[in-house]
């Protein structure tokens, strides 16, 4: 079973998430600040790591921005701040979600689930799609604008490749977040908003090929003439 490290400040917290995770057949570790979490990450390997943002000595963001420079492990934010500037940022350092609290710890272990049934080698699909200067290559995970590779988090890569292999096809935010985040949907569909503005920043001129449904959600379209100045 997958080896969950579970990081928190306090002690209660991190002993009802290691309750759960442990009755479900995970293995866990345990660390009570950022630092101790890097450390035992240049130690240890990980499956996923529940990581609180508020600690002492190191913070939640700057301790995956740190583990992240060695090692792709997947990252589950969790937070008492619930701003939305606290979310976007948790996924620009690449978090794979972000949960608030206080939490379920049911639902937190589904989406641990959840992740970790994701970031699985598995999930991945033999496949290159080519749109006139877009290359997205789902095999090797890599997209490319004009030739560039484009530096995106695993968020976006996993939305964009949904988006492309569903192209032409409209997708309700309900669905993108089923599909895309592997879990029923829980809270906030703003959450799809937040990664489709972040990517088309990533993809540049291509950006319009991102069409919005209104009231609906998202579709990929490739007919769609790209942006002839990005600047």
């Amino acid at each position: 079973m997958a080896k969950i490290l579970i990081v928190d400040d306090e002690a209660k917290i991190r002993a009802v998430i290691k309750e759960y995770a442990e009755f479900e057949g995970y293995e866990t570790a345990e660390a009570a600040d950022g630092m101790e979490a890097v450390e035992k990450c240049r130690r240890e390997d990980f499956d996923i790591i529940v990581m609180d943002v508020m600690m002492p000595r190191l913070d939640g963001f700057s301790a995956a921005k740190e583990i992240r420079k060695n090692k792709q492990i997947p990252v589950i934010m969790l937070s008492a701040r619930t701003e939305e500037y606290d979310k976007l940022h948790g996924f620009e350092i690449g978090a794979d979600d972000y949960v608030s609290k206080p939490f379920s710890p049911k639902e937190l272990l589904a989406r641990i689930k959840a992740v970790i049934k994701r970031s699985s080698p598995k999930q991945i699909q033999s496949e290159v799609l080519e749109y006139s200067g877009l290359t997205v290559n789902i095999t090797g995970r890599e997209v490319l604008v004009d030739g560039v590779s484009a530096q995106m988090t695993p968020k976006e890569y996993d939305l964009l490749f949904y988006l492309v292999k569903n192209q032409g096809i409209a997708l309700s935010r309900d669905k993108l977040l089923s599909e895309v985040w592997g879990y029923d949907f829980f809270g906030d569909d703003r959450t799809v908003d937040t990664h489709i503005k972040m990517l088309r920043t990533s993809i540049g001129r291509f950006r319009n090929n991102i069409v919005t449904l209104r009231g609906m959600g998202y579709k990929f379209d490739p007919s769609v003439s790209a942006a002839v100045n990005e600047d």
